[in-house]
């Protein structure tokens, strides 16, 4: 089970697919889970697949293909089926095998990388969806323990040294150069593992959102293990 305890507010859960796509944010829930124990050896899969980059894209034929042992194969068929009910929803699963993603470093004071507690943006109503199987889980910052890095008055100023418009186009700046998208965890915050198998959905940044958006990173790589995570 994931420890809600300190952000029970924000999380909602639930026992089905049907009630993951069809519970609706409200209030100051914008994350809602899909509490599942799996069963099989998602390790066997990660292990068998041939790596070609930092993050390799498993195709469900290349996944199909797998020769596997008996717990491979409930491992294989949980992932094929939780790619079809999201495809069957509309959306565009991707199933990735991640050794570390790439880290921004063109401003030092500032990376916007996945490592960064930062919100998804759209500019049309969508969810995002994301289960680590294997690995290091991603990690969510409750609201209330983060605050916009670009309300941060040290880091403002550092910005504005980037920026040579005019001072009323400086917020469309932040935005289009998605500065405005990261957040800074406060001091004693305690952000909350994903957890294993469990499948989410996060509100974004759109136009018609009724919640705020959920903070989310990727963790760093601490156990050596290639993560197994499906993400849409």
């Amino acid at each position: 089970m994931v420890d809600l305890s300190y952000a029970e507010n924000q999380i909602h859960c639930v026992t089905n697919f049907q009630d993951l796509i069809s519970t609706p944010f409200s209030g100051e829930i914008n994350a809602i889970c899909w509490n599942r124990k799996l069963i099989g050896d998602f390790s066997e899969i990660v292990k068998k697949i041939e790596l070609s980059e930092n993050i390799t894209e498993i195709e469900q034929e290349e996944l199909r293909e797998l020769q596997l042992s008996e717990q491979g194969q409930l491992a294989r068929e949980i992932l094929l089926n939780d790619l079809k009910v999201l495809e069957a929803h509309g959306a565009s699963p991707i199933l990735n095998v991640i050794k570390y993603y790439d880290q921004d470093d063109t401003y030092p004071f500032f990376p916007t990388d996945v490592y960064s507690f930062h919100v998804d943006r759209s500019p049309v109503p969508t969810d995002t969806f994301l289960c680590t199987y294997y690995g290091d889980s991603s990690e969510i910052l409750p609201n209330s323990q983060g605050i916009k890095k670009v309300l941060i008055p040290e880091i403002r100023a550092e910005l504005k040294k980037l920026y040579d418009g005019a001072d009323e186009d400086f917020e469309s700046f932040l935005s289009e150069q998605f500065f405005d998208l990261h957040y800074q965890a406060n001091p004693g915050a305690k952000p909350m593992s994903c957890g294993l198998g469990h499948l989410w959905r996060l509100a974004v940044d759109h136009p018609e959102s009724k919640v705020p958006p959920c903070l989310h990173r990727a963790p760093k790589e601490k156990s050596g293990q290639n993560r197994l995570l499906l993400i849409c």
